[in-house]
């Protein structure tokens, strides 16, 4: 499979700059793998098509306020900073990218805040554009990362090309993220509301959490037409006791089970055994899923619609079938879908 394959023309007025007023009222498109269907809905009519002892499998990862501005010492040149995680919390050690990243060198400083009150050390680099920060801060750790966060912004994709707004901290959040990690939000979990999944559970439907923390490699460019040779980033992820007893009592008895977004099948596809069923798994995953690949787990997926050349278009073709998933997409841009973390939905059955 080719990279060229994922390409299409996406008009910039059909990304989503904003998230619908209401989580449940996005529009959904239902794509039925076994007779080529589309069909047209609002999200919340995904009621309709689960039941009794159905599963949906969510990502509970918990996206932190990652982006910050600082000013380079002397110069005073301003440079965006992006966290991306914690190495070692007694040093205050921070794996982050820096942007512009050439002006950044190994001994610089950088000061945040507008009274120069956070100062943090380049003291490695790890990449062209990744560094390794050494925070200077006397507080205990608790108080460092409340300081921290309050100097950052929610990481909101650099496609929703606008200011971050004070309604994003909540509405780039599922409303059941619990474990802090991710910098990208999954973004197929944003459609639900606490009365939708009151719903479902009124309907005998069942929830399991799994945590997989979302980082920018979503977002990286492909540099390689032949998508074997690319390289997914590693992320961190866990798969408890509790997802695998749902999960597989599901299977066992012929009930549905939902992947809700594309971390979370590739969380599923990385923790599944040869038998077909979820294992425990505490670690980390570079697993890359582009078409054909055979699904061991899931018997649905939600969705967001995807950019262009993206290996989160790549899996959800995977799991719907290249061409039907392309056919798609090309009724979701007449159809004036929105696009991204903020757009619109897509199941597939």
């Amino acid at each position: 499979m080719k990279l060229s394959k994922f390409k299409f023309n996406l008009p910039s007025e059909q990304i989503a700059l904003h998230p619908t007023n209401n989580r449940d009222e996005s529009r959904m498109m239902v794509v039925n793998r076994k007779t080529g269907e589309i069909e047209h809905h609002v999200f919340k009519d995904i009621l309709n098509y689960f039941g009794e002892k159905d599963v949906f499998i969510f990502n509970n990862t918990k996206v932190f306020p990652a982006r910050l501005y600082g000013n380079k010492e002397k110069t005073g040149a301003r440079i965006e900073v992006f966290l991306l995680r914690e190495l070692n919390e007694e040093l205050r050690l921070w794996d982050v990218l820096v942007d512009p990243a050439r002006k950044i060198r190994i001994g610089n400083k950088l000061y945040f805040g507008e009274d120069d009150s956070m100062v943090a050390e380049v003291i490695d680099n790890t990449t062209s554009r990744g560094r390794t920060l050494r925070f200077l801060y006397d507080g205990n750790h608790d108080e460092f990362k409340k300081a921290l966060y309050a100097l950052g912004e929610t990481p909101l994709p650099k496609y929703i090309d606008r200011p971050v707004e004070a309604d994003d901290e909540d509405r780039y959040q599922n409303i059941f993220a619990t474990e802090e990690g991710a910098v990208v939000a999954p973004a197929a979990a944003l459609h639900f509301s606490r009365e939708l999944m009151k719903r479902l559970e009124i309907k005998d439907c069942r929830f399991a959490f799994l945590t997989l923390h979302s980082g920018l490699g979503n977002f990286r460019e492909i540099d390689v037409e032949d998508l074997t040779k690319h390289k997914m980033d590693s992320e961190q992820m866990v798969v408890d006791t509790d997802v695998v007893n749902i999960v597989n009592t599901a299977k066992d008895d012929g009930h549905q089970i939902c992947a809700v977004g594309t971390s979370v099948m590739r969380a599923v596809e990385t923790a599944v055994s040869t038998d077909g069923h979820l294992k425990e798994f505490e670690g980390w995953t570079n697993k890359f899923i582009f078409p054909p690949y055979d699904f061991s787990v899931a018997t649905s997926m939600v969705t967001n619609l995807h950019m262009p050349l993206s290996t989160l278009l790549m899996m959800t073709a995977s799991f719907g079938g290249y061409d039907l998933i392309m056919d798609a997409y090309e009724v979701a841009l007449k159809e004036g879908y929105r696009f991204g973390a903020y757009g619109d939905a897509m199941l597939i059955l």
